[in-house]
């Protein structure tokens, strides 16, 4: 005799509301070009021969986690391109903010 399958329910996709549409239709297409901004940033320091500078490489590490599905991408992005001594210098270097952090900029300094 066959088994019976129980019914299985039909699995509900929340319709988001109109609010929540809002969010995507005013931020897709500037986001969208941003992200295409970056892509032609890497592409161009590719063609030149300098991906390997670290704030190219900063960059790319950071993009990892746009699409890691965890929350605070934000936070963790300016974290990840911030400076994370908690000392400060004793004599500044008198430079320019680079937008990332150096890894060696602790042995440069010494």
């Amino acid at each position: 005799m066959p088994k019976l399958r129980a019914k299985s329910s039909p699995t509900r996709v929340p319709v988001p509301t109109a609010a929540a549409r809002a969010v995507v239709d005013h931020g897709f297409i500037p986001v969208r070009a941003k992200l295409i901004e970056v892509a032609a940033f890497l592409d161009r320091v590719e063609r030149h021969g300098t991906a390997g500078d670290f704030r190219c490489a900063a960059l790319r590490e950071a993009a990892e986690l746009l699409v890691d599905g965890r929350p605070e991408r934000a936070r963790r992005i300016l974290e990840k391109l911030s400076d994370p001594t908690r000392e400060p210098e004793v004599v500044s270097s008198g430079k320019a903010a680079l937008g990332a952090w150096r890894p060696d900029a602790v042995a440069l300094k010494k």
